[in-house]
């Protein structure tokens, strides 16, 4: 149960979170926004974890932009392409693949992620008792 609530948590915070920075930035967003910020923050908990939060910082950010990039992917294929709800297209942009994810907000994501790796790792430790984390940058 512990664990549900954790993860429930996790999920209700990371979509919170991303819902309201994408209004903040882009004026709007959408509540599939909100189920994969959700799911991110849970994996940027997660992968600390897994790894005991001893994995230098920029390893933990890499692969959760890796996570993140790819859940925004497969998200805009579904959400703009198969269902056509039109939620963004980064056609525009450079680096971009299919319209759905590109270079510079990946590099955005990596700093959302190094965030979300920090405020997780210190709010399972205090209100579940989880492992400490020990952040490092090398």
């Amino acid at each position: 149960m512990k664990k549900l609530s954790e993860y429930l948590l996790l999920w209700a915070l990371g979509g919170s979170f991303y819902y309201a920075f994408e209004v903040f930035f882009r004026g709007f967003s959408h509540w599939s926004m909100f189920v994969l910020g959700g799911f991110c923050l849970i994996f940027c908990a997660q992968q600390g974890i897994w790894t005991h939060w001893s994995a230098p910082l920029w390893k933990q950010v890499g692969w959760c932009v890796i996570f993140v990039v790819s859940g925004e992917f497969i998200t805009g294929i579904i959400v703009n392409k198969i269902m056509r709800w039109n939620v963004w297209d980064y056609t525009g942009m450079p680096f971009q693949i299919m319209g759905q994810i590109c270079l510079p907000f990946a590099v955005i994501f990596s700093g959302l992620c190094a965030a979300g790796i920090l405020m997780s790792g210190y709010l399972l430790h205090f209100l579940y008792g989880e492992e400490t984390p020990h952040f490092h940058v090398l």
